[in-house]
């Protein structure tokens, strides 16, 4: 899923970097599974009273190659602005902002290994 928030994000960073970086398509390449839903399909699901507010919280989780996961999520406070796309899209970008310090550690991680 691309927002042009991320790709805005993306083209700043890579614009300025000189040396190794995390990308938007490193962290991209390593998401193996993307599951969306609203809190209130979760609680139906488990048998569960949901208040009609649950059903504009949108949840994303990002499943990585190691088997880390990542939740994302998005809410509206107007019920008449709720719309299932933008939800999915603001809970993705949620879910990326996350994941990229991770990374980021991650990398870095590596890069002083390698200066050892």
């Amino acid at each position: 899923m691309d927002s042009a928030a991320l790709k805005a994000t993306e083209e700043y960073s890579a614009a300025k970097a000189t040396h190794p970086r995390v990308s938007l398509d490193d962290m991209k390449s390593k998401i193996i599974g993307e599951h969306y839903f609203t809190a209130g399909a979760a609680a139906e699901a488990l048998g569960q009273p949901a208040h009609p507010s649950l059903s504009l919280l949108t949840i994303c989780i990002l499943v990585m190659q190691n088997g880390f996961t990542v939740i994302g999520k998005s809410a509206t406070a107007s019920p008449e602005n709720f719309d299932p796309e933008k939800g999915k899209l603001f809970a993705y970008e949620d879910a990326i902002k996350q994941l990229w310090p991770l990374e980021g550690y991650a990398l870095r991680e590596r890069l002083s290994a390698k200066a050892a």
